[in-house]
């Protein structure tokens, strides 16, 4: 069976940054710490004036498309996820076409056109339907492009505002694929819940606490049944576990209930027997709440414990780096992941050719998904080719006075015109509006 995966993969981070500790937290009366050590992060990626989802995927997907020789008859399907859409009808997947097309000869007429909404997760569940497309022969000997873009704004001092960040992920699903090939095994967890939800409105109604809670108990379920259907989930198998990110600070998190999960039963868990005992079983206990406070305890031992210390910084940790300078990309963010620990790879200098990668993404309401992707031969390539580090260093550090008149711009609801920051040239910006309100764009040389 040929395999189907990630053949190529390009980038584009808004081209705004607001510094978290050095401009954001004085700005809030908020101590540095708060957002470095506690959530993580670093810096937010923001759009510039003429930025928006679409102008960042298009720019994305044209890379992408150069890069690897590509023009419009050689992609069959455009799907994007986003839950930044600014039309209830008209997917952003046609105005990414229609950019597109300005700067090719032919054009997507063919090509099926898509809109995924599943809050964060949507972008994976795209990739799935892509694998599914070609699986099921319908390509056509075509690939899918498949692009996650957002602008993950939040009302002014809502507690979520310090996660904000902007890009896009373009990825090729082909047969043979140069980057990771899909695992035919996935997990699923999914409830009815109301974690995050926008309803009828462009900024979300958060519950955090809540939401932290429904995230967990979804990767949980996933993976179990990730398991159930004979994935591998021994967390030393794997040489990077990218997960959903919102910030590191829930990552960390995630990864120390996991690693509890994945080691039950196992070698590790016997390693670590003499250190810190066995994991509590639910049958020696007489209640919930003791079981519970015992599992706490045990958690808390195993995360302190050398073993998994080493596990975290070699498996986990190299996934956040794009996320600390960039924020939180919504359905991206899982998707970024898996570039960051590809890149600290290619940096490092490591094998990891035929490796596995274990796979969590989440989207609120709630859903998650767990699979496993097997990097190959053309990963090196690929990877190197990839200017994100370039552009993040490139960005115009804004002041708080600016930040708070890019986050009117881009808010609905505000009537603003200020001049940007920064100066297209070689992409896709926007240009105003057309005669029924929708947005329209140029290529600018």
């Amino acid at each position: 069976m040929t395999d189907v995966g990630i053949d190529g993969i390009e980038v584009w981070t808004g081209k705004l940054q607001l510094d978290l500790a050095e401009t954001f937290a004085p700005a809030q009366g908020e101590e540095p710490g708060k957002f470095t050590k506690g959530l993580g992060l670093y810096a937010s990626s923001l759009p510039d004036v003429y930025e928006d989802i679409v102008t960042m995927a298009a720019n994305a997907s044209h890379d992408l498309m150069e890069r690897k020789g590509l023009e419009p008859e050689d992609i069959g399907r455009i799907d994007v996820a986003t839950e930044s859409a600014f039309d209830h009808s008209k997917p952003v997947s046609t105005y990414v076409a229609g950019c597109l097309e300005q700067v090719y000869d032919d054009d997507f007429h063919h090509a099926n056109k898509g809109e995924r909404k599943f809050a964060c997760i949507s972008g994976t569940q795209a990739l799935d339907d892509a694998y599914n497309w070609i699986r099921a022969g319908r390509n056509r000997d075509r690939a899918a492009l498949v692009i996650a873009t957002d602008t993950a704004l939040y009302a002014r001092d809502d507690p979520g505002e310090a996660t904000q960040g902007a890009g896009a992920v373009a990825m090729l699903i082909d047969e043979d694929p140069d980057v990771v090939a899909f695992s035919t095994e996935q997990g699923y967890g999914s409830a009815d819940e109301t974690d995050f939800l926008k309803p009828n409105q462009q900024f979300p109604s958060v519950d955090g606490k809540r939401s932290v809670q429904v995230y967990l108990a979804r990767m949980r379920e996933a993976l179990e049944d990730f398991e159930a259907a004979g994935g591998d989930t021994h967390p030393d198998n794997f040489a990077f576990i990218p997960f959903h990110t919102p910030f590191p600070g829930m990552v960390r998190k995630a990864a120390g209930l996991g690693y509890r999960h994945c080691i039950r039963g196992t070698d590790v868990e016997e390693q670590l027997a003499d250190e810190i005992g066995r994991q509590p079983r639910k049958e020696a206990f007489d209640g919930e709440d003791e079981y519970f406070e015992a599992i706490k305890e045990y958690t808390d031992s195993l995360t302190e414990t050398d073993h998994y210390l080493d596990w975290y910084e070699r498996t986990v940790d190299p996934t956040l780096d794009i996320s600390r300078e960039v924020g939180n990309w919504y359905t991206g963010s899982v998707h970024i992941a898996r570039v960051s620990g590809l890149i600290r790879a290619l940096d490092e200098g490591w094998d990891i050719t035929g490796k596995e990668l274990l796979v969590g993404s989440y989207g609120s309401g709630a859903q998650a998904e767990i699979h496993a992707e097997t990097i190959q031969d053309g990963w090196e390539e690929e990877i190197s080719a990839l200017t994100i580090n370039e552009q993040i260093d490139a960005r115009y550090d804004l002041s708080f006075d600016e930040y708070e008149e890019i986050h009117d711009v881009h808010n609905h609801d505000a009537e603003t015109d200020i001049e940007p920051r920064t100066t297209p040239d070689g992409e896709f910006a926007f240009d105003g509006w057309g005669r029924m309100g929708e947005r329209k764009y140029t290529y600018v040389e």
